[in-house]
């Protein structure tokens, strides 16, 4: 907030270069997470970066520091690195990483890096001005850059911890449902709606490594047959398209997009919908389970069911029921944020958009004037042409789009 003072002041007082730095460091604030005791003095404005490879995965380590003073840290996981060479890993990164945020002045590096001249002339140019891309040699900048290198080490040990500790649980998924081996692709649905309005089906993905939320996706709810309220048609609906989809694009169904585990959000009822769907569609090979809450709908008490009818529970403090309920809340979360966001959308539109010849500003007089959509629909010719803003010809096409046929003059 303080920045943000500060640049407006420095605008306002026609100071645009000041104004145009402490932009430069709002906007580098934003990418920036986490606190670390760092002693930057006289370092100034600069970003430092430190890399380290085990197993297979890379860590690139960012420290960002301004004004002498520390902003903050970050460990980022470049992926499809493990035969590329650490220069030309950290090299791409810079590039793909300056392209949303503004580089500073100096920028450390812990190894001299792959075409370092010209990704020190793209950075300039991204930066409007001169940038020292360099590997320190003495005093506190080495002290710096190797201190980054060892928090991407340990950022390294974490992530392998985690990365263990999510087998781990994988394989217990796996063993719980009967699978055949741990679930690279988990998907996850639920509907959303009130009173049967607005409805939307969900979908979300969980792999090894957590989320996916690039692949979630979003069904409007839109088939005539598919009765409102009916939370059984509505997921019917949803998965029909989604293995259709799935089908047409990998016939073979094997890996990619195809998954190994669904969960749903219900009991018996829904569990048996959705085999029906998946048994007509010549879908037999994925397991299917539900999930519902216990008495009260009390978390901690879920209830699993099999398409066979078998029901399981776990312990209060499990592991796997964590998970699991993470999966599912997750799935809850995206769906009522899409029902909301649609909603809201259907709140700003009406059936004042389709009639001929109303543009926003005519529909706003007419709302004004009539209070709802429902008025002005409801209203005979003689009001109207008392509308103001509304010609005779034009009260004349209101009145028949919405009543079929010319009324008396």
């Amino acid at each position: 907030v303080k920045l943000g003072v500060q640049m407006e002041a420095a605008a306002a007082n026609m100071d645009f270069e000041l104004a145009a730095v402490l932009r430069d460091r709002l906007k580098a604030l934003t990418f920036i997470q986490g606190s670390q005791a760092i002693n930057a003095e006289g370092v100034g404005d600069a970003d430092i970066f430190a890399l380290a490879c085990k197993s297979g995965v890379t860590c690139v380590q960012a420290f960002f520091i301004r004004g002498g003073q520390n902003w903050g840290h970050r460990a980022f996981f470049p992926a499809h690195t493990a035969d590329v060479p650490g220069d030309e890993v950290l090299a791409s990164f810079l590039m793909q990483f300056y392209e949303d945020v503004p580089p500073p002045r100096t920028i450390l590096t812990d190894r001299p890096l792959a075409e370092a001249a010209l990704l020190a002339e793209a950075l300039c140019e991204r930066a409007g001005g001169r940038v020292l891309l360099t590997v320190p040699q003495r005093g506190d900048r080495v002290r710096l850059v190797t201190q980054a290198r060892r928090n991407a080490e340990e950022a390294l040990d974490r992530r392998a911890a985690e990365s263990t500790t999510q087998a781990r649980l994988m394989r217990d998924v796996a063993e719980l449902f009967e699978l055949e081996g741990p679930p690279r692709r988990i998907e996850v649905y639920d509907n959303s709606h009130i009173m049967g309005t607005n409805a939307i089906g969900a979908m979300i993905v969980a792999g090894a490594d957590g989320f996916i939320k690039g692949q979630y996706r979003k069904f409007n709810i839109r088939r005539a047959e598919t009765a409102p309220g009916d939370d059984f048609a509505m997921m019917r609906e949803v998965l029909e398209r989604r293995f259709a989809r799935a089908i047409d694009d990998n016939p073979d169904r094997d890996g990619g997009t195809w998954p190994d585990l669904l969960l749903i959000d219900g009991g018996k009822g829904q569990v048996s919908a959705v085999k029906g769907v998946l048994d007509a569609m010549g879908v037999e090979e994925v397991p299917l389970i539900g999930v519902s809450k216990g008495p009260d709908r009390n978390a901690g008490r879920e209830t699993f069911h099999f398409p066979d009818g078998r029901e399981i529970g776990l312990p209060v403090n499990h592991p796997v029921l964590f998970y699991l309920q993470r999966l599912r809340d997750e799935a809850h979360r995206f769906a009522i944020g899409a029902h909301r966001a649609k909603r809201a959308k259907a709140l700003v539109t009406s059936t004042l958009d389709d009639v001929p010849g109303i543009g926003p500003a005519r529909k706003k007089a007419l709302l004004m004037h009539f209070g709802t959509a429902r008025a002005v629909k409801a209203a005979s010719l003689e009001d109207l042409r008392k509308a103001p803003g509304v010609s005779g010809t034009m009260a004349q096409g209101i009145y028949d789009y919405f009543h079929g046929g010319a009324a008396a003059p």
